[in-house]
């Protein structure tokens, strides 16, 4: 049924003046084109509350915290293929028991769609190879070499409640998380190449990695410059060939989510809480959920390949 065009302020009051004035319902109806049953119940709100504006609503309150919107939104936003179980689980982590239905329409009130997931991303011919090839490539390696892997990468974490975020860099490998660092201004090769020198190896260290560890990070191209890579070559590290477009192959990606719900349990209110609870989060991931993201990479590279060479959900 189609929903009904709600009067004006104008013809409302009109309604109040004319039946002032001695008119009768169906005669006030008539003359202004409105309904008998809507005249006779503008009437009676003005009767009643000497008024003819809409009243406050007593619906059910809103499932989902002002602060809970932000975070799935902001979710969303970035991620388009995050689904709404996605959702359901990081809510109910931080606390917020809801269904798929009230996401939708959470969603929908930030003016946001749900829609079914591309079959196919928004990947070249080039990255699709890439992917194949390294899935493929790598699919019998044994548990062992993926144990002696770091990985690490960098993330945005937002303040949701006041707005603002901090960047991060982290590793880990099956053993647990390295160390966390803030990157406080605009990241370049020469400030990418000293958090490795300050942060890299001291991790290698504290997770006792073995001889001829490997360490792991994308293709962006402060990673993949030549001054980068030369320096690397010097420092003798082991760098994993990486397809480029493939954050579903790295584990760390599941920590940054982990991390993030943990960070909204705790409500930092500025941003200096906001470092400070990400350390001390980041510090506190068991080392059994860094060894199964290790444990099971096999199904990542097999979905890949079931998948085509294209994303898989991570």
């Amino acid at each position: 049924m189609a929903k009904t065009k709600e009067l004006s302020k104008d013809t409302r009051n009109r309604i109040v003046d004319l039946q002032q004035a001695g008119k009768t319902e169906s005669a006030i109806g008539k003359q202004l084109g409105v309904k008998k049953s809507t005249v006779g119940a503008i009437i009676r709100k003005w009767k009643t509350y000497k008024t003819t504006d809409n009243l406050p609503r007593s619906g059910a309150p809103h499932k989902i915290s002002p602060r809970g919107v932000k975070m799935i939104t902001r979710t969303v936003s970035k991620n388009p293929r995050t689904t709404r179980g996605d959702l359901v689980n990081d809510l109910q982590r931080a606390g917020t028991k809801v269904t798929k239905a009230t996401i939708s329409n959470t969603l929908r009130r930030q003016g946001l769609k749900s829609c079914s997931a591309r079959r196919v991303p928004l990947l070249k011919p080039v990255h699709v190879r890439a992917r194949l090839k390294f899935a493929r490539e790598h699919l019998d390696d044994p548990e062992e070499d993926w144990e002696n892997v770091i990985w690490s990468d960098e993330t945005k974490i937002e303040l949701f409640a006041w707005g603002g975020n901090i960047m991060l860099w982290g590793c880990f490998s099956a053993k647990g998380p390295g160390r966390l660092i803030r990157v406080k201004e605009r990241m370049n090769g020469a400030m990418y190449r000293e958090i490795l020198s300050k942060n890299l190896l001291p991790s290698a260290r504290a997770l006792k990695m073995k001889r001829g560890w490997v360490f792991q990070h994308d293709n962006d191209p402060k990673h993949t410059a030549r001054a980068m890579k030369e320096w690397l070559r010097k420092k003798h590290f082991k760098v994993l060939e990486w397809p480029s477009q493939s954050p579903d192959l790295n584990p760390i990606e599941n920590l940054w989510r982990e991390l993030k719900i943990r960070v909204v349990q705790r409500q930092p209110q500025n941003i200096t809480a906001l470092e400070e609870i990400c350390m001390e989060e980041w510090a506190k991931l068991p080392a059994t959920v860094c060894k199964n993201l290790v444990a099971t990479y096999r199904k990542r590279l097999t979905s890949v390949i079931a998948n085509k060479g294209y994303i898989t959900k991570y």
